[in-house]
């Protein structure tokens, strides 16, 4: 999958409003004012943007949008999809770490702000959990939640870790962690199973989830 693609427009107008809420704050500053600074209509601004707060999620929108797309292709392997799903947004956000860090700057600042960004990470979790149950049918609910809220809070913890301490964290420190998540959900982190043979001898963890256990038995039998 490819990163969301960037409109030039859509970008000035973010910039101009995340330099204007950190100069007079989110609630002092109008549309009219984002609108000017980032030379369009008023009009242009309703038709990219809802409101003000869509300004500051507005990558949010496409990254879910993507992931979507990204999760309905096959893949050998849910369990690392999913993860392979966060490390993108994670990337997405990476590329460009000082505006990720301004805009984190304004959310925490303002109260409404922060109520829609849980909204919004629990959105990328129920899609998480919504695409294990279709991949995996018969899976556990308990299990496809609790992956998806694994994954989903490890992305948000090494992502805080990004924009709060002003350094590079390199991807490896995601994906790093997702191999543990995976290995602790007793499947392996390259989402391969071994190789069929005459005579398959099959041992899993008693923690994998019996829909996992199932769609591997399965692949062998194949």
């Amino acid at each position: 999958m490819t990163e969301p693609a960037r409109s030039t427009a859509r970008d000035s107008v973010v910039a101009a409003a995340l330099d204007l809420f950190a100069a007079q704050g989110f609630e002092a500053t109008s549309v009219e004012q984002i609108a000017h600074a980032a030379g369009v209509s008023r009009s242009t601004f309703f038709r990219q943007f809802g409101g003000k707060d869509d300004v500051v999620f507005s990558d949010h929108d496409l990254l879910l949008e993507r992931l979507r797309e990204y999760l309905a292709e096959t893949h050998e392997s849910p369990w690392a999809a999913v993860c392979d799903a966060s490390v993108q947004v994670f990337r997405h956000f990476a590329t460009d770490p000082e505006l990720a860090r301004r805009r984190y700057a304004v959310v925490r600042e303002v109260p409404a702000l922060r109520d829609r960004e849980i909204v919004t990470v629990f959105q990328y979790e129920r899609l998480f959990d919504e695409y294990l149950r279709s991949a995996l049918p018969g899976l556990d609910p308990l299990d496809s939640v609790a992956f998806a809220a694994a994954v989903t809070a490890v992305h948000n913890h090494v992502l805080r870790r990004l924009l709060r301490g002003g350094k590079r964290v390199p991807v490896s420190v995601l994906t790093d962690a997702y191999d543990v998540v995976l290995q602790r959900f007793g499947v392996h982190p390259d989402g391969t199973d071994p190789a069929a043979d005459d005579l398959v001898v099959a041992t899993f963890p008693r923690r994998m989830p019996r829909a996992e256990v199932t769609r591997r038995l399965a692949a062998e039998l194949d």
